[in-house]
């Protein structure tokens, strides 16, 4: 067979098949054309193909009534390149109405702020609407009344200040999948609960006891939480029972050794 160098191609090619160009009269692609490609060849996507590479962000919104807190969270969490702090806030009825925007994908939640609204109301708040964020509570209190409260009000997870910030960036990253995320010592007293139910407080029961530890009367219990005082009272011997002790200020003490109440 006689090969023609100028094509490349045989004088004996099969029939019906012509000389096809060889690579130097292969036309370019022009300008916004898309390169056809073969078999185990990547294509060269056009400009108008073009995808951004990077992973779509996590928007955080950041809840603390301190700003050196918000201020050190920011800079840490902006050093993750999926993470996109949206915006920061001083207080629980900010954090609820800043929530509701819908670049937000995880709140990081304090407990206590200095206004009238709690970060377990705030979370409350939060969690009811349709589609909402994830909220993630960030704080120092590790007792069960925090716990339960902030678990039962809605929140995917809870993490103590203390958390290094690799754990802090894995619990973000779980709970905007939806996922619980919880510090190793909140699932260790949550594991205590299950096991010893019966000496276990109820929410409702810390909830009192709690005020009793900050000096409330029952009758500023009872108005406090929207209970008769009898059903106070009721608490009260329930609480006694549990915790083998026969005076408030017992109950207090007890609680407060065992962690659940705040000092």
């Amino acid at each position: 067979m006689t090969h023609c160098p100028e094509t490349g191609t045989g004088t004996g090619s099969r029939p019906g098949t012509g000389p096809g160009p060889g690579p130097e009269t292969a036309p370019a692609p022009g300008p916004g054309t898309a390169r056809t490609s073969g078999p185990g060849t990547a294509r060269t996507p056009g400009p108008e193909t073009v995808s951004d590479p990077r992973p779509t962000a996590i928007g955080l919104l950041l809840a603390d009534d301190h700003p050196v807190v918000r201020a050190g969270l920011r800079a840490v969490l902006e050093t993750e390149p999926d993470f996109e702090v949206v915006a920061d806030v001083p207080t629980a009825e900010e954090a609820v109405e800043r929530a509701a925007r819908p670049d937000v994908d995880v709140v990081l939640m304090d407990l206590q702020f200095g206004g009238r609204m709690l970060g377990s109301q705030a979370t409350a708040a939060i969690t009811a609407r349709e589609d909402a964020p994830r909220v993630l509570v960030l704080t120092t209190f590790d007792t069960d009344a925090d716990i339960l409260a902030a678990i039962e009000a809605g929140a995917t997870g809870y993490l103590l200040k203390d958390a290094p910030p690799e754990e802090l960036a894995t619990a973000v990253r779980t709970a905007a999948a939806g996922k619980s995320a919880l510090a190793p010592t909140v699932a260790l007293r949550l594991m205590d609960r299950m096991r010893a139910p019966a000496t276990a407080l109820s929410r409702r029961e810390t909830e009192v006891l709690q005020l009793v530890a900050d000096g409330l009367s029952n009758a500023r219990i009872s108005k406090q939480l929207f209970l008769s005082q009898a059903t106070v009272k009721s608490h009260l011997v329930h609480i006694y029972a549990k915790l083998g002790v026969d005076s408030r200020t017992s109950a207090v003490a007890a609680a407060t050794a065992r962690g659940l109440i705040r000092r």
